[in-house]
């Protein structure tokens, strides 16, 4: 075997130990959250309010952009429709069930710049931050194929619950 066919197999063989420590990352933290799902199918009388052709980016921990969850179905990037509806917002991505998260779930929504596996310009993106459940809250990122982001973030602003007030001063 020459010095050539070596270094070729060394590093076919690295290469391929690459590509299973990505695989099995993956489905670790597919195990991982598992426990975790996006709710499903929207109201019967909910009123779409208006679309928005996007692109879904990710899903991350709350306030951390760079945690991605692998939350059913959000786990994979993919294009689709933002529905706003006067109940919450629909997303119905290809290739997955509609995601519905009604405006109870909402905690926020804003601008962002990144997240896991994508930078754009400055405020580039729409973050939805939302409960999953009591205990979890994360951060949806999504990017408007056309249009200014802010009017989508104005718009779903409206859905967001006020948070009650307590008495307590400042």
């Amino acid at each position: 075997m020459s010095a050539r066919d070596l270094a070729v197999a060394i590093l076919v063989a690295v290469a391929l130990l690459v590509l299973l420590a990505m695989l099995f990352a993956w489905r670790r933290r597919l195990n991982r959250d598992s426990g975790l799902s996006a709710p499903l199918g929207v109201p019967e009388h909910a009123e779409v309010v208006s679309r928005h052709e996007v692109l879904y980016v990710s899903t991350t921990q709350h306030e951390r952009p760079l945690e991605r969850l692998a939350i059913s179905p959000l786990a994979y990037r993919a294009r689709g429709e933002l529905a706003v509806t006067d109940r919450g917002i629909a997303l119905c991505l290809d290739g997955a069930p509609t995601v519905f998260l009604a405006s109870a779930k909402l905690r926020g929504v804003d601008r962002a710049t990144v997240t896991i596996d994508r930078v754009v310009e400055r405020g580039g993106l729409v973050r939805v931050a939302w409960s999953v459940d009591n205990d979890t809250t994360v951060d949806s990122y999504l990017r408007l194929t056309r249009g200014d982001p802010q009017n989508l973030i104005s718009e779903l602003q409206r859905l967001v619950p006020t948070a009650p007030d307590t008495g307590a001063k400042q």
